[in-house]
């Protein structure tokens, strides 16, 4: 027998929205990350963001869930424990599981409990965990040890994303204190943005000729995992609103006006100043676009969707295409994809912007706001433009000092990077398998039988390896950031 909470709308919505989410990263980001490197790297690529999705989910449910929306242990995080139970994963779910109360005992924060189960509540969420992860790989793409990445990502999870989660959206300080981030801005892509630009620099660079040329493998493929990703956006924000009512309907319009109009101003910008319009630009320009407009997706109008757009199209653009050149710091580090600038940069934008434009009749309208949230443009204060800026430095500063320490700990076990002679061979030195056979009748090429043999190459001469990287490079166009 149904229980009578339960509504048979708003559980679809919920299960289609996680579905959805879940779709950006399998096959959306596996797709996209296969084939916007260059062929060697397609495999390893692939796969990191394959093993990504598959080890959060585990970890998910074995502890991370209640760390990040369970019972309060700590003002930024939730008791450890499984959700696995029957008794668990029937009953009602909520959101935050704790209330919270004023000094003199009086309540300021109910617990709020959506009108389907804790098993779609817990697989919902479990989507945002795993593409967060994912996301943080594109910083390391063509270089990172496979055996330190299996190691990273699950820790990375528990001890890094559980924690900013809990502390925005399931009842922490954050969130309590009334720090809007209305669908990751901050917890997912200002997190991955910062971890991944951190992890790229611990783990190091790529072979120098890989920086140099690195063109995808696929455009046509690298089109297709976009497009996957910015239509499973209607889920990761359509989903926030924990119902099918009309803040989700709000909230996929403005998405995908964001995206839209992000990504033209990128395009624009691009024929401006290079003369042509680049598909892999035009991909940047919808990634920075659904990452801006995350923070507030539900919460703001249209036109101001419309306005982060052009905002989140022109200072990533900047940052990626001007800045990103002159900065000594930003040539430190090998950021592949460069998710600091499509995430970190267009995240904090995102945040920032919500703070400004946030509607109060909007802020009511969706069940997880505090009460009496609203923008600095409508009344909100410098007040709530502080909490925002104090919201993304603890994020900041959380994923820096996290990432950090786990990664200086594993290299301790396993090397962080991959030894050069496997970085100039790439996916069948990693893996023992390549993505396409190309060489006779479909049979894999065998790189022994010719003169190009890798072990043969003296890894210390930087001229030698230059030359090798560089004859086996199939010629394309070179995508500098």
């Amino acid at each position: 027998m149904l229980p009578k909470w339960l509504n048979k709308g708003d559980n679809a919505w919920q299960l289609i929205a996680a579905t959805l989410v879940g779709l950006q990263s399998m096959p959306g980001l596996v797709i996209l990350y296969g084939s916007i490197v260059k062929k060697k790297w397609a495999v390893n690529s692939a796969f990191m963001a394959l093993y990504a999705f598959a080890s959060s989910l585990l970890v998910w449910v074995l502890v991370g869930y209640r760390m990040a929306f369970g019972e309060k242990l700590l003002p930024f995080w939730g008791k450890a424990g499984p959700a696995l139970s029957e008794s668990f994963l029937v009953k009602r779910s909520s959101l935050p599981a704790t209330a919270h109360f004023y000094n003199n005992g009086t309540l300021e924060t109910a617990r709020v409990e959506p009108f389907f189960p804790q098993a779609a509540m817990v697989f919902f969420e479990f989507t945002y965990a795993a593409i967060t992860v994912i996301l943080l790989a594109g910083s390391v793409l063509g270089r990172m040890n496979i055996k330190a990445w299996m190691a990273f990502s699950p820790l990375w999870l528990i001890f890094s994303y559980t924690i900013g989660a809990f502390s925005l959206w399931g009842g922490g300080f954050l969130y309590q204190w009334g720090v809007m981030d209305y669908s990751g801005g901050y917890v997912v892509h200002l997190s991955s943005g910062v971890s991944g630009f951190t992890a790229a620099y611990w783990v190091g660079p790529r072979l120098k000729c890989d920086k140099e040329r690195f063109s995808p493998n696929n455009i046509l493929l690298m089109i297709t995992g976009a497009g996957l990703l910015w239509m499973g956006w209607s889920g990761f924000n359509g989903g926030q609103p924990m119902s099918s009512g009309i803040s989700a309907a709000i909230s996929i319009l403005n998405t995908h006006i964001c995206a839209a109009t992000s990504l033209l101003m990128w395009t624009f910008l691009d024929v401006i100043f290079f003369e042509k319009p680049s598909v892999i630009g035009a991909i940047q320009g919808m990634m920075t676009g659904l990452v801006c407009i995350t923070a507030g997706s539900g919460v703001v109008q249209s036109w101001a969707a419309l306005l982060m757009g052009i905002v989140s199209g022109s200072i990533p653009w900047f940052t990626m295409m001007i800045l990103h050149k002159k900065s000594a710091l930003l040539q430190k580090v090998d950021d592949t994809l460069g998710v600091f600038h499509t995430h970190a940069v267009a995240g904090l934008i995102g945040g920032l912007m919500t703070g400004i434009l946030a509607v109060p009749e909007l802020c009511d309208d969706n069940i997880t706001s505090i009460p009496g949230q609203k923008g600095m443009a409508y009344g909100g204060g410098i007040d709530q433009m502080l909490k925002q800026i104090a919201g993304a430095m603890f994020i900041i500063l959380l994923n820096v000092v996290t990432t950090t320490v786990l990664l200086l700990i594993i290299r301790v076990f396993i090397p962080l990077r991959m030894p050069d002679d496997e970085l100039m061979t790439g996916d069948d030195a990693a893996h023992g398998e390549e993505a396409y056979a190309l060489w006779g009748d479909g049979e894999k090429f065998d790189a022994t039988r010719h003169e190009t043999i890798v072990h043969h190459v003296p890894v210390n001469d930087e001229v030698s390896l230059h030359s090798r990287c560089s004859n086996n490079d199939s010629h394309g166009v070179t995508i500098q950031l």
